[in-house]
């Protein structure tokens, strides 16, 4: 009878350890996608990047990952893209009142001022350290948007989360992955989920 009672709980370690390990790999790791099935996204090979909406608690945040986007993007050779530079000469230029949201009319203004074919405009919704417990990690949560310039219209949307606390920051403590490597694996996400 007591072997079989060491059996049976050893029968619930080995399950509780299965769905642990399982749950483990639903660490906070979202992608959502929308694309304009009518639009050749490869017809967009000149963008601009906008600033970034800043939602964040980090003052830098935008700035930071606005410099990293656009130097994947140029690393990845699928786009060019225009000088910050020069987007920020244009906005002016133009009479962009609110770079980071611009409208319809805006984007097409801006469009031709610049010669290009696309508009990015994002927003960072978390970056930096999250708590919970004794438990610390690293997290970025960002959407972005990709508008064709001659009509205005989004044509591909993309956020991507990527970090956070998972099961072995929870169990062990710890701060995670390095906030460059989080920002750098999402916007990898959101370049190959826009540009595909």
């Amino acid at each position: 009878m007591k072997n079989y009672k060491n059996g049976g709980n050893l029968l619930c370690v080995t399950v509780l350890l299965a769905v642990i390990i399982t749950a483990a790999g639903c660490k906070s790791q979202s992608l959502e996608v929308y694309r304009d099935q009518k639009m050749d996204i490869g017809s967009i090979y000149t963008v601009a990047v906008m600033p970034l909406v800043n939602l964040s608690r980090d003052q830098m945040a935008a700035e930071r990952v606005r410099d990293v986007l656009i130097t994947m993007l140029l690393a990845d050779g699928r786009v060019y893209v225009i000088p910050t530079g020069e987007v920020a000469r244009q906005v002016s230029m133009v009479g962009i009142l609110n770079p980071s949201l611009p409208t319809n009319e805006e984007v097409i203004k801006l469009g031709k001022a610049l010669k290009v074919q696309g508009i990015l405009t994002g927003m960072i919704k978390e970056y930096g350290d999250v708590r919970a417990g004794s438990a610390t990690a690293n997290v970025i949560s960002i959407s972005m948007l990709l508008t064709e310039v001659d009509t205005g219209k989004v044509v591909s949307s993309v956020s991507s989360t990527k970090g956070g606390i998972g099961f072995f920051e929870r169990l062990f403590g710890g701060g995670g992955e390095p906030m460059n490597v989080v920002t750098t694996k999402a916007i990898k996400d959101v370049i190959n989920k826009l540009l595909q």
